[in-house]
């Protein structure tokens, strides 16, 4: 512990890991639904969609801790809830939708619709929500049966109309480029999925396009809010030419490096 910088390092592996099982293992803010029903219903509570898919997440970061130390009990257990998004996936309109107790989708459905911290979605609405697996693009994959499925999944994305539905719509759904939301975390990282799925041209083109649209060198220069920096981050990572789809993997996927020479001077 330092106390001048508020730091505190565990060097025991074994006790990071069970302070890891045990937060995402309590009984609240929706966890213990989606132990009882497999994934967080509408009917049970608000925002279950991305609640759910956010849990996701985080499952996904425990399963791998798990594999690296060899718990592999551990590792089957929480790879297969950081699946439970799967069970929001619609095969009729290519969406991830809220699910009632019952199994049933949320009816009315539009994804263009957006009522702020008041629906299915938090934030963001089901264009945005639907490409929310960084920790597990194969299962992304699995949910539209290929990797060509998903692409023109995605080409929708960019060329969908740009407007929101509804009274009380998100100021958070912004930035747009076809329904993409560069001005919030959920979309961060669905341009460089082209490149996982065989398409680096595309992610190359996009990149191009989003730092030229949506940041400018002034004060209100970020299309978004800039929470904890991600707006920065993700500006600084595509400068560079690489992105942490999935930050918990230490794997880096290649963009479009936006500079001529970059140094970077590292502790070691």
């Amino acid at each position: 512990v330092d106390d001048g910088l508020n730091k505190c390092y565990i060097e025991d592996k074994e006790t990071a890991f069970e302070a890891l099982k045990n937060s995402v293992m309590l009984d609240e803010r929706g966890q213990d639904l989606r132990k009882q029903y497999g994934f967080i219903p509408y009917d049970k509570m608000k925002e279950s969609v991305a609640n759910d898919m956010e849990y996701a997440i985080a499952d996904g970061a425990v399963a791998l801790a798990a594999k690296k130390l060899g718990k592999t009990e551990d590792y089957e257990y929480f790879f297969k809830r950081s699946r439970s998004y799967m069970n929001f996936f619609d095969k009729e309109t290519g969406f991830m939708r809220g699910r009632g107790t019952k199994g049933e989708f949320h009816e009315p459905f539009n994804p263009f619709a957006s009522t702020h911290r008041d629906d299915d979605y938090c934030e963001g609405n089901a264009w945005q929500y639907t490409f929310l697996t960084p920790h597990d693009f194969e299962g992304l994959v699995e949910c539209f049966g290929s990797k060509e499925n998903l692409v023109k999944k995605m080409d929708e994305l960019f060329v969908a109309e740009a407007k929101l539905d509804g009274a009380n719509t998100s100021p958070d759904i912004s930035g747009l480029i076809g329904q993409y939301a560069h001005g919030n975390e959920p979309s961060h990282h669905v341009a460089y999925l082209y490149t996982m799925a065989g398409k680096p041209e595309r992610t190359q083109e996009l990149i191009r396009q989003i730092f030229d649209t949506q940041y400018r060198p002034e004060p209100d220069g970020l299309c978004g809010n800039d929470d904890c920096g991600q707006m920065s981050a993700w500006y600084m990572f595509s400068a560079m030419g690489f992105y942490p789809v999935d930050p918990v993997s230490g794997n880096y996927v290649f963009g479009a490096p936006q500079m001529p020479k970059i140094v970077l001077n590292l502790g070691n």
